[in-house]
């Protein structure tokens, strides 16, 4: 019933907290912190860079330390991009079911394309996305719908005939913005400040074959 299927990427198509907390925690012990237990970074990371350094430092990005902070922390992170990142259960059979109905899918995640395009390609299935669009190919990332609706543009379809998922509030405020039903994915990281009820989102699934079963004309 879609024309095609876009994802966020971090805590959507992917489980890249065990990457982004480890290069956390890499940081933390050079500057003779503690390390922070997994379960405690997870909800943090789909703010990569400002969600890491906000739990680990309590720093902001208008913070005078963030910038060194954020080099050394990138610095870490693109030494060990893909070494614990995962699919998440669920999206390999909810993508070969997308392709064997020859429906297109993509990736449209706010993290920059020097970090997207070698993790996409080191994850199984990620080579097949017939777009992948970063936080800085177009000016504005999400929330603004400016990367959702050149993903569309790229794959040749309708935004209203599109479905976008994601695990943030801003992935459903971009999808709405560009005019595209939106699915937030209860199995990600979620955030911490707002409850996924209240984002507004056409769907809640809990699992990535949930969508299977989400029609176009069921939308909110």
């Amino acid at each position: 019933m879609f024309e095609a299927v876009l994802f966020d990427l971090d805590g959507t198509f992917a489980d890249t907290a065990p990457d982004l907390g480890g290069a956390l925690n890499i940081l933390l012990a050079e500057d003779g912190l503690p390390a922070l237990p997994l379960e405690m970074l997870r909800p943090h990371t789909s703010s990569g860079t400002r969600g890491m350094l906000r739990i680990g430092y309590g720093v902001t990005p208008d913070a005078a330390r963030f910038p060194e902070l954020s080099a050394r922390f990138l610095t870490h992170y693109a030494n060990a991009l893909c070494v614990g990142s995962r699919l998440f259960p669920g999206i390999e059979t909810l993508i070969c079911a997308l392709e064997a109905a020859g429906t297109p899918w993509g990736i449209v995640t706010n993290k920059p394309r020097r970090f997207t395009e070698p993790l996409v390609n080191a994850l199984p299935l990620g080579s097949r996305a017939a777009c992948v669009v970063s936080g800085d190919t177009t000016p504005n990332p999400k929330p603004a719908p400016d990367s959702l609706l050149f993903a569309c543009h790229a794959l040749n379809v309708s935004p209203a005939r599109t479905l976008y998922v994601g695990d943030e509030l801003r992935d459903i405020t971009a999808g709405k913005a560009a005019g595209i039903p939106t699915a937030a994915a209860n199995w990600g990281y979620l955030g911490v400040d707002h409850p996924i009820e209240t984002w507004g989102a056409d769907w809640i699934v809990d699992t990535p074959e949930a969508l299977l079963h989400v029609r176009l004309q069921d939308s909110c």
